[in-house]
């Protein structure tokens, strides 16, 4: 609640109702040696208008922080509107729509959402949002070896190119249930999957191909030529997609001679937040082939007995509705709350306002890597296209420059030293619409004083 509206008379009052004489007696059966004598160091109560100015104090010493950092969590612009209505009531304190005739308002919010995946990726179904998108990737991975009934291997082939956090999300999800993920390696002049990786795994049993576009270093993955070569040896192909860069590149579901079999991806670039790590939601879409093996639930649009529209829970292949031997997944709830900003989000921006946005950000990410390779010491990593971030290779360690920019106030992008040390020093920075030609150059000019500066010393 935003404050505590009760007086010392009601205290008092429903004190008495209890039968109790001091709030402290509710937590009498704590044993004395277990309970603190006091709060060290914690001041008295401020009053409200007192804690409103405190704040206030403390968020102008915050400053405002300009950021670069990508790498699968994205700061786009959020319309006011979006959280003004998802955070109304019959939204924000809504829980799982299981009466359908009292849920209606919700079914439909799922209906519409699952509508507008399925036609972001091109796939003909989708579900009703997963966790997120790393453990939306390991579903596709056990929902693939179901699927593919022809394979016997359960052999997953993962690109070196997919976010690493994704990759072992997936090993801790589905290793321990038979599943055998192995790495594809990359070309790092390029930064993408090539021919050569795949050719080893000619005339053996895979299960499923794991294509991620944009992949991890921002960079465009010849997703046709991986997708017919994964069909014409009867592996399937999982998607893992920006939802943003599909307003601009070619959806899943045209990849190829036959488009994906499953896509799924993070959809907090839809409308949701930056917030030290989430909540955020995944996606799920697939082939109709496909949607008796698809984890989560499905809404539906129905005609009721008068001839009306309705919607209802069409498939709920999860353990919570149907015998555990019988279900796809242990998904217990949608992040309902995050699926509903995402269905806002798309529908005040529509196609062109999404297409606009996506355009927006890759102007901006080719803005900044032209301004940060203009700075001697810095160099774009890898030749081909890209999205709405990159590689950049420094000619130091970048642990240290970044500790350096983030004292001006400014996060330069994530170190790839851990993650990719084949890359020497590398660092990922992205750019999307909200940033300005002005952020750019400020970041230019203080990495150009930051690398200077450690060259004089």
């Amino acid at each position: 609640m935003a404050f505590i509206p009760h007086t010392q008379a009601d205290v008092a009052a429903m004190l008495a109702a209890i039968g109790v004489a001091r709030i402290e007696d509710l937590f009498d059966e704590i044993r004395p040696e277990l309970r603190l004598k006091s709060l060290a160091g914690v001041p008295e109560a401020l009053n409200e208008m007192e804690i409103g100015r405190l704040m206030s104090e403390r968020a102008r010493t915050d400053g405002i922080t300009l950021s670069f950092l990508g790498a699968g969590a994205y700061e786009h612009h959020i319309p006011s509107a979006v959280w003004a209505i998802t955070t109304r009531g019959e939204f924000y304190s809504a829980y799982t729509p299981y009466q359908a005739e009292a849920s209606q308002g919700t079914l439909q919010l799922i209906y519409e959402f699952q509508t507008m995946m399925a036609r972001l990726t091109g796939m003909e179904v989708a579900n009703a949002s997963m966790y997120d998108g790393a453990s939306a990737t390991a579903e596709a991975a056990l929902m693939a070896v179901r699927s593919n009934r022809k394979s016997k291997s359960a052999r997953i082939l993962v690109p070196l190119t997919l976010h690493p956090h994704y990759r072992r999300v997936a090993v801790a999800t589905a290793a321990n249930q038979g599943l055998k993920f192995e790495e594809l390696p990359y070309s790092t002049q390029e930064g993408v999957i090539t021919a050569g990786a795949l050719a080893p795994y000619d005339g053996e049993d895979i299960t499923a191909l794991i294509i991620p576009q944009p992949n991890f270093f921002g960079c465009l993955e010849d997703v046709d030529t991986l997708t017919d070569w994964a069909h014409a040896r009867g592996i399937l192909v999982i998607a893992v997609v920006n939802p943003t860069a599909l307003a601009l590149l070619k959806p899943p579901g045209e990849w190829g001679a036959r488009g994906a079999d499953i896509a799924v991806g993070e959809g907090q670039p839809l409308g949701v937040p930056l917030s030290s790590g989430g909540p955020y939601f995944g996606f799920m879409t697939t082939r109709m082939e496909y949607v008796r093996q698809m984890p989560g639930r499905i809404v539906g649009r129905t005609l009721d007995a008068a001839g009306k529209q309705g919607f209802t829970l069409t498939l709920q292949a999860r353990e919570q509705h149907i015998r555990r031997a019988k279900a796809t997944s242990n998904i217990c709830t949608n992040q309902g709350l995050l699926m509903t900003a995402a269905t806002i989000y798309l529908s005040l921006l529509g196609p062109q306002g999404l297409m606009r946005t996506a355009a927006a950000a890759h102007a901006r990410t080719r803005e900044l890597t032209a301004a940060l390779t203009r700075v001697p010491g810095v160099r774009l990593a890898f030749s081909g296209a890209y999205f709405h971030e990159a590689v950049l290779q420094l000619d130091r360690p970048v642990a240290p420059v970044l500790k350096a920019l983030a004292n001006r106030g400014i996060l330069g992008g994530l170190d790839l030293s851990a993650y990719y040390p084949e890359l020497g020093h590398a660092l990922l920075a992205c750019a999307t619409e909200t940033k300005t030609s002005a952020d750019i150059d400020r970041y230019r000019s203080v990495l150009n004083e930051t690398l200077q500066s450690v060259r004089a010393a």
